[in-house]
């Protein structure tokens, strides 16, 4: 989805009017933002719309610290999206199917060992509870990614 569209969608859902009030700003400006931009003029109207100036932002930086500020604002974080290469353990079904379960199963464990004590999760517990969290996250992102790159569309025989 473009960003222009992600505007015209936010917008649409608040109403402009209440938007522009909302920031101190005119409507035409908040309608210009939500236009798809010219494609020979990327400065025609709609095409430095926040969205596209908080990206250019990023890129000049480089810096995630960006993202990751917005991210926590809108109260979650950010993290990466994997990268699935045909002929990886990624791209094996079976194989990233079990990684799947066994880091589920690991952060039940260490969900379990965290409250059987005490019935207290503590923040190094906690911390390790992230830990297998983001790693459970990441492995099933990687099927999903694979999946969507039909990875998996011809996997009828055994692996």
């Amino acid at each position: 989805m473009k960003s222009w569209e992600v505007l015209r969608d936010a917008a649409d859902r608040v109403g402009v009017k209440t938007l522009a009030a909302k920031l101190n700003l005119s409507s035409a400006l908040i309608y210009k933002w939500c236009q798809e931009p010219a494609k020979e003029d990327p400065s025609a109207s709609g095409a430095r719309n926040p969205l596209d100036r908080l990206l250019a932002i990023y890129q000049a930086t480089d810096d995630e610290r960006i993202i990751n500020w917005m991210c926590h604002e809108a109260g979650g974080f950010f993290s990466h999206n994997p990268v699935v290469t045909p002929g990886t353990e990624e791209a094996s079904l079976l194989g990233t199917t079990q990684r799947m379960v066994t880091d589920f199963s690991t952060l039940l464990a260490d969900i379990s060992r965290s409250i059987a004590n005490d019935g207290v999760i503590l923040p190094d517990e906690a911390d390790r509870i992230r830990q297998s969290w983001e790693k459970l996250k990441a492995q099933a992102e990687c099927f999903v990614l694979a999946c969507e790159q039909g990875m998996y569309a011809n996997h009828g025989d055994a692996e």
